[in-house]
């Protein structure tokens, strides 16, 4: 096989990758590859027609690449909700990525240890979840910091951490996590200790 068709099922190989994606980041910059290369074999067996499409595709998934990146930390785009952790959606939440969460967060067992729950949307989408019991003495402890698979490439749950209020109004002054926890922590104001992290939240 001469190496410039191979280079061209390469492309292709590529392409057919990108869409088994689960995450839509990782979907779109493998996607991107596959369309530069088919504009490059298309271009040198100048077949135009297909280098237009591919030229067309590559725009567009470099604008959404663009999109995407800069409304990651946007709170416009990702907004917190304060719920009860018996809300029968939870439930339902927890019980169908009941799998996921436990390749992440082995020992979790439910929402039954947890007193507080916000979930996070991205418009009517929810994305994640984060759990919390009181701790006593002021604290919020972490129980599950859940991402779905698709925003898992995205920090969502920085939102529930960077506003204080989410747990400043039921009366916590600080938050704790395990050390298994994400490493996004220590860019909205967790200090690493030997045992996981802590965020005043003075």
């Amino acid at each position: 096989m001469p190496w410039l068709e191979l280079f061209g099922w390469i492309g292709s190989a590529i392409l057919v990758f990108s869409m088994m994606q689960q995450r839509i980041m990782r979907l779109r910059m493998i996607n991107l590859v596959g369309c530069i290369i088919h504009v490059i074999y298309n271009s040198v067996i100048q077949a135009w027609p297909i280098v237009g499409l591919n030229v067309v595709l590559s725009i567009i998934q470099i604008v959404n690449l663009y999109r995407l990146l800069n409304t990651r930390h946007d709170e416009a785009t990702y907004q917190v909700v304060d719920t009860d952790v018996d809300d029968s959606y939870l439930r339902y939440l927890i019980d169908q990525q009941s799998s996921d969460i436990k390749k992440f967060n082995p020992t979790f067992d439910g929402a039954r240890d947890a007193t507080h729950a916000f979930l996070i949307m991205r418009g009517t989408e929810t994305v994640g979840y984060v759990l919390a019991k009181d701790a006593g003495d002021g604290e919020a402890q972490i129980v599950l910091d859940y991402v779905s698979e698709k925003y898992r490439d995205f920090t969502p749950g920085e939102f529930v951490f960077t506003n204080p209020a989410w747990f400043t109004d039921h009366g916590f002054t600080r938050v704790i996590a395990p050390s298994s926890g994400p490493d996004y922590y220590e860019n909205v104001g967790f200090d690493k200790t030997a045992n996981g992290y802590v965020k005043a939240l003075a």
